[in-house]
């Protein structure tokens, strides 16, 4: 009787607690990482926030992000590119010695960047992970539509395969 009566006090102690902790602002979800590339330079991988993710497109699993968004959400962001995509069409065969020279040269030239962007406001809870636009001069953009990059209603805009400019503006 006495064990039973503990249990029941320490359920409801529990229940408590975690209904104190439970609130649409705190609570935490799952999302997709997506990648959109608008540059002719390959990007190899990202992260967002720790959470890394393929750069070639598609989706990659997960970030985890708050139920409803709030003032000052930030997304850190990292990203390797590789400036000259198609070198390995020119390298000696598969396999060889002359080939793992010609990659690690290659790799050599990688470049690594990041920058700190705010996370724009999503309506209520409808959001849908992130997805992060590489732009021309290391410029990133970033979204939770729910629209495809196809859609009119989709909110950024910038066109595919731009040209890197001679100059990039400060």
């Amino acid at each position: 009787m006495m064990r039973k009566l503990l249990m029941q006090g320490l359920c409801g102690l529990l229940a408590l607690m975690l209904f104190g902790c439970s609130s649409a602002d705190n609570e935490m979800v799952g999302g997709n990482i997506q990648a959109v590339n608008h540059t002719l330079s390959a990007i190899n991988w990202l992260s967002v926030n720790g959470y890394r993710a393929d750069g070639g497109g598609g989706r990659s699993c997960c970030i985890i992000m708050p139920i409803k968004w709030r003032p000052g959400l930030k997304a850190n962001i990292e990203w390797e590119v590789d400036p000259d995509t198609f070198a390995y069409s020119k390298w000696p065969s598969l396999g060889t010695d002359g080939y793992r020279a010609a990659q690690a040269k290659h790799k050599a030239n990688y470049q690594h960047h990041r920058a700190t962007v705010d996370i724009p406001e999503w309506p209520e809870t409808k959001r849908c992970g992130l997805t992060v636009h590489f732009l021309v001069c290391n410029k990133i953009k970033l979204t939770s539509s729910c629209w495809a990059p196809s859609s009119p209603n989709y909110p950024i805009k910038d066109p595919m395969g731009m040209k890197e400019p001679a100059v990039c503006p400060k």
